[in-house]
């Protein structure tokens, strides 16, 4: 999948133990209205908090890379807008686009549909030599989701 950093991204080979994909539906852009108008976004239940899972994720990033694992973003949103969250968030991993649901329907991902866009519902799969060991969904509230993640990676190192 194309990446933030300019390259395309194969998961099954990240070349560390574990592979941390969080999915969410959108970051949003501090000057824009979100999708559908923010009344309309904030009552889609799980739309909102793709930025403090974003920033959970950055500021627990050196405790999950000591777990072996690597942590990817991902969304529908294309990846040219994805970038501007990334240094806007100074997020120290790459966010992921499923601009075109591959993804999401190879999996068969909940979806939802807003403003005609659709987007991933917010999930988190963990995954070891490219098998999905777990899956967090619902993920709430969005920013504890790296601290379950981390909870659950040292569980396995016992």
């Amino acid at each position: 999948m194309p990446a933030t950093s300019g390259e395309s991204v194969d998961l099954s080979g990240a070349g560390t133990p574990w592979v941390v994909v969080y999915c969410y539906p959108r970051t949003g852009k501090p000057d824009q209205e979100p999708l559908g108008g923010t009344p309309a976004w904030n009552a889609l239940p799980g739309a909102r908090g793709c930025t403090p899972q974003s920033c959970a994720y950055r500021d627990h990033h050196a405790q999950l890379h000591a777990l072996g694992a690597s942590v990817y973003g991902l969304s529908a949103q294309d990846t040219e807008y994805q970038r501007e969250a990334v240094e806007r968030l100074h997020l120290p991993f790459r966010l992921l686009s499923d601009a075109r649901l591959a993804f999401a329907e190879a999996l068969r991902l909940p979806t939802f549909t807003v403003a005609g866009q659709v987007l991933i519902r917010r999930l988190t799969l963990i995954a070891r030599a490219g098998r999905i060991k777990k899956v967090f969904y619902p993920v709430y509230p969005a920013d504890s989701d790296a601290e379950r993640v981390i909870a659950w990676l040292a569980a396995r190192k016992r």
